[in-house]
């Protein structure tokens, strides 16, 4: 065989090995233990759905979600991070419910998920956002601590809460 007819051999194997060493991160590749809080290599969220099976059974998929993260990309967040801002990988969707109680936005609010979760902050603070929610007020009202972390502008701040019950 001549150099002209090993070309196209030589270049699609090529393609092949370079395709695979930059493999991209999917969303629906990626096992439902980490679905959630994940982002693929598009920086589109990854979410956790439902799916009925033929059997009654619901089988748990990772969908990739429309909401795009602008500085994130191919990222799962850490067991540290799930832990320390009180979120549940196992959780369908998302949602704000989460911040009407008080213990999850205390550990969303503590220096251990602020400080150190950027990708939980992020979705947390746009989903508020988006649903014409304060996510600051909200931690506001249902903080039972005198003094809590919020999160300002990409810096932390320390604010100092006098709660006061009605006489």
């Amino acid at each position: 065989m001549s150099f002209s007819t090993k070309l196209p051999l030589v270049l699609l194997f090529s393609s092949l090995f370079i395709h695979a060493s930059l493999a991209e991160m999917v969303c629906e590749d990626l096992p439902k233990e980490v679905c959630a809080f994940s982002l693929a290599s598009s920086g589109k969220r990854c979410l956790l759905e439902t799916e009925k099976v033929a059997d009654g059974g619901v089988e748990y998929q990772c969908r990739t979600s429309e909401v795009v993260v602008e500085r994130m990309a191919e990222y799962i967040e850490t067991d540290q991070c799930v832990e320390a801002c009180g979120v549940d990988r196992n959780s369908v969707g998302i949602s704000s419910d989460a911040f009407f109680e008080p213990q999850f936005t205390g550990k969303l609010c503590s220096p251990a998920c602020y400080q150190k979760c950027p990708n939980i902050i992020d979705l947390f603070f746009n989903l508020a956002a988006g649903e014409g929610k304060n996510c600051l007020l909200i931690m506001l009202l249902s903080s039972s601590v005198s003094t809590f972390f919020c999160p300002i502008q990409h810096t932390l701040k320390i604010t100092t809460f006098q709660h006061q019950t009605p006489n």
